[in-house]
């Protein structure tokens, strides 16, 4: 993983609202992907943080290409 790669301080970390607004989604699923394990996060408190690289591997993998005959 990128994240692990760089030092915790350059790291970008967004807040279950956030990650909702960016994939377009509402925060139970971005709090459902986060429990499965699909989308690692960190807990602070009562809360969770989504670091920025994981959102976008998270999409890249998920990403579904429509295939042509």
């Amino acid at each position: 993983m990128a994240a692990e790669q760089r030092p915790l301080s350059e790291v970008q970390f967004l807040t279950v609202a956030e990650v909702a607004s960016a994939m377009r989604v509402s925060k139970m699923t971005v709090y459902r992907l986060v429990h499965s394990g699909h989308l690692p996060a960190i807990r602070v408190g009562r809360s969770f943080r989504v670091p920025e690289n994981s959102v976008h591997e998270y999409l890249r993998d998920s990403y579904v290409g429509v295939e042509t005959a």
